[in-house]
């Protein structure tokens, strides 16, 4: 095996076991809520269930990044047993962190000149980051170089495949990417808002589908229109959810029930604190590799 340190920010939205049991290592973003500061820490800090609750009732958390000198901190250690570092970073088209890293490495190679901090863009968020990393951990255990896998995310990323729906849209109308109008009517109407991540690693409005059902039906299409192989993909599939598991449960027996060759049961996550700040409850994302996403 392959002797370097892989590592990504809490944002890629698994759960603890993942960093545990793949020998992953987290560098926390942070969130505020009521006044108080946390860290995205998978839920250990506030239980999902609380915060997506607290939500609900109208608290408006607000989220910041790895600074460079959380950064710093984070990196030192490891650099200081002389070992390399791959960390992986939540997309640059969603967040400044990837600058903050690249600050941080920059300062520490000239302490640390023998040995080597690989950062790659992810371009991806919540379980696709997580997707992401996963496919990192496996190409590392079967013996993979930091150069080798490096080289694969950066020829790969773009096709991993990000969608997103949503049955409440009250967050969106607070972060802008919903008007109040929109909002209005939408949730009048049960309108589900389709995303999906571009290839800047930026969340885009797709379609609006009107009902939940038809949101399933639709997010469903988007895979087979760009998983790849079509329905005989055979890699990977995860969903996370804020405080919809019902919704992320209806999704995943859908794709198991179009996709026979999938690699394993799709995996059900929870979006965590700093995303789900964003989202609010009653988000389902879906993330498969595929074709190479465009604008």
């Amino acid at each position: 095996m392959s002797e370097f340190i892989l590592s990504c920010c809490s944002t890629a939205d698994m759960p603890l076991e993942f960093f545990q049991t793949r020998n992953v290592q987290l560098v926390c973003f942070h969130f505020t809520m009521d006044g108080t500061e946390y860290a995205d820490d998978l839920g250990q800090s506030i239980p999902f269930d609380e915060f997506y609750q607290r939500i609900a009732d109208g608290a408006e958390p607000t989220t910041s990044q790895v600074n460079v000198q959380q950064y710093i901190e984070f990196f030192e250690p490891f650099l200081k047993e002389g070992k390399d570092i791959l960390h992986i970073v939540f997309s640059s088209g969603l967040s400044g962190s990837y600058n903050s890293a690249c600050i941080a490495r920059d300062t520490l190679s000239e302490q640390y000149p023998d040995n080597k901090i690989y950062l790659v863009d992810s371009l991806a968020a919540s379980s696709g980051y997580g997707l992401l990393v996963d496919t990192a951990a496996d190409m590392r255990d079967s013996g993979k170089s930091a150069e080798e896998i490096v080289a694969w995310l950066e020829e790969n990323k773009l096709n991993l495949h990000h969608w997103f729906f949503s049955t409440d849209l009250t967050s969106y109308i607070r972060g802008g990417r919903v008007s109040p109008v929109a909002g209005f009517f939408g949730t009048m109407l049960k309108i589900c808002p389709l995303l999906n991540v571009n290839n800047e690693g930026k969340l885009i409005p797709r379609t609006k589908c009107r009902g939940k059902s038809k949101a399933v039906e639709e997010i469903v299409a988007q895979m087979v229109a760009h998983a790849e192989g079509g329905l005989d993909y055979s890699g990977k599939c995860f969903i996370s959810n804020s405080a919809c598991l019902a919704d992320a449960e209806t999704v995943a027996s859908r794709v198991e029930e179009t996709f026979k060759n999938l690699n394993g049961k799709v995996m059900i996550n929870n979006i965590g604190t700093v995303i789900g700040s964003h989202t609010g409850p009653g988000t389902v994302a879906l993330f498969f590799y595929g074709d190479k996403r465009g604008e």
